[in-house]
């Protein structure tokens, strides 16, 4: 069975868009009439978008294919890995201080940052948008980033 198809990952993927709508105002991703074609163009955006659940180490819960082959990793390779490895070292606590920022304001747009691959390919995202995710009861569930552009170092 395919990635998006997975009842947990259609849901999933309703959050990420309702959120995303809620906070910016506009669509995550256009033209999608039933929560299957909305997991399914997510799935397969031309853009990146990932997200991270609520654990005190937050864990990447979702990739897109854009994603999965950005960071060169298997689906379920990425869902067990620490967000915060998705950054060098030394770039770790300005992300942890721009996710921070992110959780009290419900969004921020244009972030730009170094990123490293699992092969340890490192690669600038940029235009970047990170907001709050929540359930359909506004409970906060984690985070989510999109960016169209990445430039490898």
């Amino acid at each position: 069975m395919s990635i998006w198809k997975q009842p947990k990952i259609i849901c999933w993927s309703q959050i990420l868009a309702t959120s995303f709508q809620r906070l910016l105002d506009r669509q995550l991703i256009d033209n999608c009439t039933t929560p299957e074609q909305l997991a399914e163009a997510l799935f397969h955006a031309p853009f990146v978008v990932v997200s991270q659940g609520i654990q005190a180490d937050p864990i990447f819960n979702y990739g897109n294919q854009a994603a999965l082959q950005l960071w060169d990793t298997s689906w379920d390779k990425f869902t067990q890995t620490p967000s915060r490895l998705s950054a060098e070292t030394v770039n770790q606590a300005t992300r942890a201080k721009m996710l921070a920022q992110v959780a009290n304001q419900g969004y921020t747009s244009n972030y730009s940052g170094v990123r490293i691959s699992s092969n340890g390919r490192r690669f600038l995202i940029e235009k970047t948008i990170i907001w709050n995710l929540t359930d359909e009861l506004e409970n906060s569930c984690g985070q989510a980033a999109t960016f169209p552009e990445w430039t490898f170092l």
